[in-house]
């Protein structure tokens, strides 16, 4: 973090020293620019990289840096409304519209402004992710014989046969596709199992990012009620009839944003229903290596269980190490799995290998079992801090679940505090939280929250977070909940 700090102070500085220099003139050598400013060369080096990128400089190996020219002067914006038309206008409405809603999923992707604490990330605070041991996993990579030629289309097979034996059962690599990240392969595997207009049933509430994603393929999502224990398997037969659907989107274990997992006696139950029903379930088994250290055993994936190819697997790295490592896994047996390997192949063409090198280095080295133990451990502490926060300042948020995996708690607002309001106050009071209405596909039956715990810096910013929060409970709210613990 210092270093990136420095690289950010050096750039700005020399910025402001440009307009000593004419056009083309040569800015002073780095060993000069390390003894001025006592910086290391890594830190020159990419501050001038910054301003390169900026259009502000120019570097030639050998020779330097030098002040850029000056570019020629834009040409003026042009008019773009046409597109509203192009974008609108055709033979034949859509079923469903195809317009793309992001705002549900840039909640948890953007970043909030300086000084506010990050209840609302969706990926560990870069003090959990195994820096260290990427970039070494990164390094060796880039030195294996063969690393920047082109990958076999489905992945390379050591990483391929690693991910078939993390899923269990008698899962093969043979049926195991490499992807880019939980997202890219939700969508492949909606492209490849229902057609444009049809519905698809999805677990309420859900991920934002995947009803974004069926929306955008002109499906229609149909929700089906969750409890403490998962999917509720009457109510998914209901569905599955009434809809005519061929497709159910769940996460059995840790679900987003619930926490829950579903229980050893519905699993046969959901795998029976969709087979009834000539239909698939899409694991989407995110957040499997974000286990917390008093989980306990886990329950095997669907996947592993189930012989007939009713289910289509998502696992991924990413949400164990960094949002930039987008290293996954789809895994289906019989005919579909051509199907997804083809849309794949147009998408995208293959994960670059260099990545895939590297998730082979990282998962192979002692440091991952390592690190899986660390963030293990602090989950469940930082689990453990906010929920005491939370009963101490806000007992009025209810807490029905305090699940054992993942990086988040779900509340339920009492009658009368409402999202929006809730949530611009805690932007006010410097806390950026993640409202619950972008979780469900129909209309909710309360208002809700969910607090991540995985983004912050540690469990001192957990407890300024809430206590901010619950300022801006009071600032939106006051009344009964105001009877908390007094001096607290």
């Amino acid at each position: 973090m210092q270093e990136r700090s420095s690289v950010g102070e050096l750039a700005e500085r020399l910025r402001r020293e440009l307009n000593r220099y004419s056009p083309g003139e040569k800015l002073p050598s780095s060993r000069a620019l390390v003894e001025r400013f006592r910086v290391s060369p890594v830190t020159v080096s990419r501050a001038l990289a910054q301003l390169a990128a900026e259009g502000l400089v120019t570097t030639r190996p050998g020779a330097g840096a030098f002040r850029a020219r000056p570019h020629e002067r834009a040409a003026p914006a042009g008019d773009t409304a046409w597109q509203e038309v192009a974008l609108s206008a055709g033979p034949t409405a859509d079923l469903v519209p195809r317009s793309v809603d992001a705002s549900g999923v840039l909640v948890s992707l953007a970043a909030p402004p300086p000084g506010v604490i990050e209840f609302n990330g969706g990926y560990l605070h870069p003090c959990l992710q195994p820096e260290r041991a990427m970039a070494a996993a990164l390094s060796r990579a880039g030195r294996r014989p063969g690393a920047w030629g082109r990958p076999p289309m489905e992945g390379l097979p050591e990483l391929r046969e690693w991910f078939a034996r993390s899923i269990g059962g008698a899962v093969t690599a043979a049926e195991v596709l490499i992807t880019s990240g939980g997202q890219s392969a939700l969508t492949t595997a909606l492209r490849a199992l229902a057609p444009p207009g049809a519905p698809v049933l999805v677990e309420s509430p859900t991920y934002p990012g995947m009803l974004a994603i069926a929306r955008a393929a002109g499906l229609r999502p149909v929700p089906v009620p969750v409890d403490a224990d998962g999917v509720k398997p009457e109510l998914l037969a209901d569905a599955f009839r009434a809809s005519g659907a061929r497709v159910f989107v769940c996460q059995p274990l840790f679900q987003n944003p619930t926490g829950a997992v579903l229980a050893p006696r519905r699993r046969g139950e959901v795998l029976r229903i969709a087979r009834e029903a000539g239909g698939f379930v899409v694991e989407d088994d995110f957040v499997r290596r974000l286990v917390h250290e008093d989980a306990g055993p886990l329950p095997r994936p669907l996947a592993a269980d189930d012989a007939d190819g009713v289910v289509v697997h998502v696992c991924s790295l990413t949400k164990a190490t960094s949002p930039s490592f987008r290293v996954s896994a789809l895994a289906a047996r019989g005919p579909v799995l051509e199907r997804l390997r083809a849309i794949q192949v147009v998408d995208t063409f293959f994960v670059p290998r260099p990545l895939q090198e590297a998730a082979l280095e990282l998962v192979g080295s002692p440091a991952w079992p390592r690190h899986l133990r660390a963030v293990s451990a602090e989950l469940r502490t930082r689990r453990d801090a906010m929920t005491s926060a939370l009963r101490t300042r806000l007992p009025e948020l209810a807490l029905p679940h305090i699940p054992s995996g993942g990086y988040h708690l779900w509340l339920r607002l009492p009658e009368g505090l409402h999202e929006p309001a809730l949530t611009a106050a805690a932007l006010r009071a410097g806390v950026a939280i993640t409202p619950g209405r972008p979780y469900f596909s129909a209309e909710p039956p309360a208002g809700h929250l969910r607090l991540s715990f995985a983004a912050v810096a540690g469990t001192g910013e957990i407890a300024e977070g809430v206590r901010r929060l619950r300022s801006a409970r009071d600032e939106v709210f006051p009344g009964p909940g105001n009877r908390s613990t007094p001096g607290v």
